[in-house]
């Protein structure tokens, strides 16, 4: 599944890692990633980890501090456009731009390697699976291979690194297809359940969302068809006779649970295509997908441990409830936990890109007053006041924007002591990446944000003129709004 996930799927950015935000982050709520369309595990993925917590914001209304600071603090974004009134300064050639910020890279635990310019982690939760399959297949051996002894761990240990990598080939596929949509893929993460592919963005036609989808069970096919092949010369009963034979089942199993026609899984990203092509809605695919994921859940819940129990699945028949029942039952609990949890994801992702354009940094901007570098506390609060603004953007001797009065410090400057205290004292020095243009809205505004974390950012016309302040938490709060309404 990717997000890719599981054993391998791709996800359109998701859930999600959280990366801890510190007092000066962009928006804690990342609606491009969440599960971004995040693939479910090919042999399932872990559950999605919780999100990023808000990051910290001054909770005193500077309001209850100094009616001068009343409108500064204000919580309702500017007018879409000025006002006539509106104190504009201009950037003119302002400092010389840097190189552009680079996005901070996510963790996931163990680096393995960059191909084709993606990292590749092992979670730690990896090393658990792989003892688990060291010791259920070394267990198997023991009955097919006795005479290997206790080397017949070291065997399984092989067996659980080659079907990994079987597993990594599989996310592989879905990052190459990615790439070659233009699809920037944050990484590719080995867990618990199989693998993770986190694609950022979504898919633009409902073709490419099914072929993005498709390459992943397709290579495990490929794979299990390969380890066939070699399988033939092959004397059976041997090491490399059983080591083949098991990749070539664990490939198979891995292509026939991604090929369900359920979210998060591919096959769901699959019928979510093609609902896609005939509504001409990504949504409705979206909901027929993940409605179809959680009936794949129960199924599972449900039917795992009775075909285990009737003998279905070539296993002996079993009467009583002894520990490999028990076994089953935990493990089908775990499969739908994963399935469900995935297809809830699918939905809330749907339900955040749908909702995304409505984020406008025109539409969120403060307005500003500027004020030179020495102008007091009290003086700057004054003519914001006077203007309706309610942001301050401290300029030069030029007018040319060279940083931004924090709201946060403002309201940490006792009422008394503000005639006193210089606005270049509470100002954040303006980087390239804290000046967003007028114009950005959806993801691309939150692409921004997210490349230079910071509590505000100064917000410009393509003239170069000073149209506002966006700050950090107005973008928050607009998104949680946006989200709070039906779709």
């Amino acid at each position: 599944m990717d997000e890719s996930g599981g054993s391998g799927q791709p996800r359109s950015g998701t859930d999600e890692t959280a990366e801890q935000q510190t007092d000066r982050t962009a928006p804690t709520t990342d609606p491009t990633h969440p599960d971004a369309p995040r693939r479910a595990p090919d042999a399932p993925t872990e559950p999605p980890a919780a999100e990023t917590p808000p990051a910290e914001r001054a909770e005193t209304d500077p309001a209850d501090t100094d009616p001068d600071s009343a409108r500064l603090a204000d919580d309702d974004p500017a007018p879409t456009s000025p006002p006539a009134h509106r104190h504009l300064a201009h950037t003119g050639t302002g400092p010389e731009k840097g190189p552009a910020p680079q996005r901070p890279e996510p963790r996931g635990g163990l680096l393995m390697g960059r191909p084709f310019g993606v990292p590749v982690y092992v979670a730690p939760s990896w090393f658990l699976v792989a003892a688990l399959i060291t010791w259920v297949f070394g267990g198997q051996l023991e009955r097919v291979l006795p005479e290997l002894g206790a080397a017949r761990y070291l065997v399984s240990l092989f067996f659980a690194v080659a079907f990994y990598a079987s597993v990594l080939v599989h996310e592989l596929a879905h990052t190459v297809a990615a790439l070659r949509f233009k699809l920037p893929v944050r990484r590719i993460q080995l867990q618990f359940f199989g693998g993770v592919s986190e694609i950022e963005k979504e898919a633009e036609t409902p073709g490419r969302e099914f072929v993005l989808a498709f390459v992943g069970p397709l290579l495990s096919l490929v794979l299990a068809g390969l380890f066939y092949l070699a399988l033939q010369p092959v004397e059976p009963g041997t090491v490399p006779g059983v080591l083949l034979a098991g990749l070539m089942i664990s490939n198979l199993i891995v292509a026939a649970f991604n090929l369900l026609p359920g979210l998060p899984l591919d096959g769901g990203r699959m019928l979510r295509a093609v609902v896609w092509k005939i509504t001409g809605k990504p949504m409705s695919g979206t909901i027929a997908a993940a409605w179809v994921g959680r009936a794949l859940a129960v199924a599972v819940l449900i039917g795992l441990p009775l075909l285990t129990q009737s003998g279905a699945l070539g296993t002996e028949a079993v009467d009583n409830v002894g520990m490999d029942t028990v076994m089953d039952a935990l493990l089908a609990a775990i499969l739908a936990a994963i399935i469900w949890t995935g297809a809830g994801n699918s939905l809330r992702v749907a339900r955040l890109r749908e909702h995304l354009p409505e984020l406008r940094a025109r539409t969120l901007t403060r307005r500003a007053v500027p004020v030179e570098s020495d102008t007091p506390l009290s003086e700057a609060l004054r003519r914001a006041n006077a203007a309706g603004a309610r942001a301050l953007v401290v300029v030069d001797a030029d007018g040319n924007p060279i940083s931004l009065v924090r709201e946060a410090a403002i309201v940490g400057v006792p009422e008394h002591r503000r005639p006193w205290v210089a606005v270049s004292g509470l100002a954040q020095e303006l980087t390239d990446g804290m000046r967003v243009s007028a114009e950005l809205a959806g993801e691309d505004l939150l692409e921004v944000l997210r490349a230079t974390p910071a509590t505000e950012y100064l917000v410009v016309e393509e003239t170069g003129e000073i149209y506002g302040v966006l700050s950090a938490a107005d973008v928050e709060r607009a998104f949680v709004k946006a989200m709070a309404r039906p779709s």
